[in-house]
């Protein structure tokens, strides 16, 4: 057994186990282990919230029926509690109604127990991934927002205009600045954007939510 994209030193992840079974929670971690993967474990959804994660890309492995919120009821107010990891539901029992409402919500798998140990590595595996990209992706939209940040009020106004289409001219109008004005603020927002071309601008703005008027 193999796990196809083991993490490097550099590409640490954790993937956390609650279940309030024991015997399930070390069968688990002891699988994780074999595959060179870091396994957390946990008896309650409570002493998951109170446990310090570490900042890196992971999932959770979730026992549905749970003393105290139940695996989906955590999983429903996951937003409120902060948590952002994609979740592998685990059950005792084969409920399709379940399963279904789980995957809706937006569950990574559904496993029933006994767990077939590679069908929960790839399930595993996929999670991770998602996470990671979502991580990466999370860090891309923070760095942009930095950048937009730098920009002074006026070319903030400017950007805004900038990536509807709008020419020079007509942004200098909307604006009451001249034309010469105008060219000064799109190169400033250029450079400080770090973008190649109006297009990348408008992909920038785009996931910043700029819209005419400012962000």
């Amino acid at each position: 057994m193999t796990w196809e994209t083991a993490p490097t030193a550099n590409e640490r992840s954790v993937v956390y186990v609650i279940d309030d079974d024991v015997s399930v929670r070390e069968a688990v971690d002891d699988l994780l282990t074999s595959v060179g993967l870091e396994a957390q474990t946990f008896g309650s959804i409570q002493e998951f919230l109170q446990a310090r994660r570490p900042d890196a890309p992971g999932c959770i492995v979730l026992d549905v029926r749970l003393p105290g919120p139940s695996g989906l009821e955590f999983q429903r107010g996951m937003a409120e509690s902060g948590v952002r990891l994609p979740i592998i539901f685990i059950s005792g029992h084969g409920d399709v109604a379940m399963s279904v409402r789980a995957m809706k919500l937006g569950a990574v798998e559904f496993l029933t127990k006994p767990l077939r140990e590679q069908e929960l590595l790839d399930a595993i595996q996929v999670a991770v991934e998602r996470d990671r990209v979502r991580r990466q992706e999370d860090g891309a939209v923070a760095e942009l927002k930095a950048r937009f940040a730098s920009l002074s009020v006026r070319e903030r106004e400017v950007f805004a205009l900038v990536v509807t289409g709008r020419p020079n001219k007509q942004i200098a109008a909307e604006l009451d600045l001249s034309e010469m004005t105008v060219k000064v603020h799109r190169s400033q927002i250029t450079r400080k954007m770090r973008a190649k071309s109006l297009v990348a601008l408008v992909r920038m703005a785009d996931k910043l939510g700029v819209s005419d008027g400012g962000a």
